[in-house]
């Protein structure tokens, strides 16, 4: 999941990802932590496999558990919440804190249509 420069994006998307979970060009999906940042009702209607939840709210007394040694993929609905979770997990020292761009919704659509979408 690193770029070019050896850092990790401040974005990707739900198709790189994908690639990554699914081992596809040698990534390793169990050094990806998946962090949703969406609300309990929003990841009862519908959530990805194996992640971990904090909602953005709670982010700020909860980060300190979350790991930084494998990237650390961050979700919401559409990719704004999660994007301000980046930027706060950043200026912790996060630089493994990557925004899923389009969020849940665009996995739903592009990768997972099975998923309900809201």
């Amino acid at each position: 999941m690193k770029d070019d420069t050896g850092g990790y994006p401040h974005e990707i998307t739900v198709a790189t990802l994908a690639a990554a979970l699914e081992d596809i060009g040698g990534l390793d999906a169990t050094k990806v932590t998946l962090l949703d940042v969406r609300e309990q009702v929003e990841v009862q209607t519908c959530a990805m496999a194996d992640f971990v939840h904090i909602p953005l709210m709670d982010v700020p007394r909860e980060f300190a558990s979350l790991p930084r040694d494998h990237a650390l993929v961050v979700v919401c609905h559409h990719g704004m919440r999660s994007a301000q979770a980046v930027g706060f997990l950043r200026q912790q020292g996060f630089e493994n804190a990557i925004n899923l761009q389009g969020g849940i919704d665009a996995w739903a659509r592009q990768i997972d249509t099975s998923m309900p979408t809201y």
